[in-house]
């Protein structure tokens, strides 16, 4: 039992890859200058196509939800009555 805790500490040691890592292009300089500069748009949706698709996604869901709640409240407010 002893031994094969001793083996998985020594495999948990062991680096995940072995392959020289790449090196990451450090872009929080262009993010920045994107996001400060003024071009009249609100700020969620400076990141582009995926942040306008993300943000009519959002609001499509919140006004279904939202119509989806007064509805069941309405259900549960006045029941049908049953024959």
């Amino acid at each position: 039992m002893f031994r094969h805790v001793l083996a998985f500490q020594q495999v948990a040691r062991r680096s995940v890859s072995t392959s020289a890592r790449q090196q990451v292009k450090n872009r929080v300089p262009e993010k920045q200058k994107l996001f400060q500069e003024d071009n009249g748009l609100p700020i969620h949706l400076k990141g582009g196509t995926a942040d306008v698709l993300l943000y009519r996604a959002t609001m499509t869901l919140t006004v279904f939800g939202v119509g989806f709640t007064l509805y069941q409240m309405w259900e549960a407010a006045f029941p049908q009555k049953r024959g």
